[in-house]
């Protein structure tokens, strides 16, 4: 994919091994590149939404719920998969 704009502004962000790791899981269920564009399309889309006049505090604790129910889901979908593996084993 061609980058019309080029990038040339960088943020830095500490996460937790945990955070990380979840945002790694989620990137590989999401399908996207990698956690870089998983995170500046999570960014764009915040930014793209706060613009609106109708973006509230209900609408970004929504997302917060949406984001926290998909960490949840993936740490089932990895228990389960542990479960799997252990029984193959």
């Amino acid at each position: 994919m061609t980058v019309l704009k080029p990038r040339s502004k960088m943020i830095s962000v500490r996460l937790s091994e945990d955070e990380y790791s979840a945002l790694q899981k989620l990137c590989t269920s999401t399908g996207a590149r990698s956690v870089s564009d998983l995170t500046r399309d999570a960014v764009r889309a915040l930014m793209q939404s706060s613009s609106q006049p109708e973006f509230s505090r209900t609408d970004a604790d929504e997302f917060r719920t949406q984001i926290a129910n998909l960490n949840r889901k993936l740490d089932e979908l990895s228990a389960q998969t542990a479960q799997v593996r252990s029984a193959q084993e």
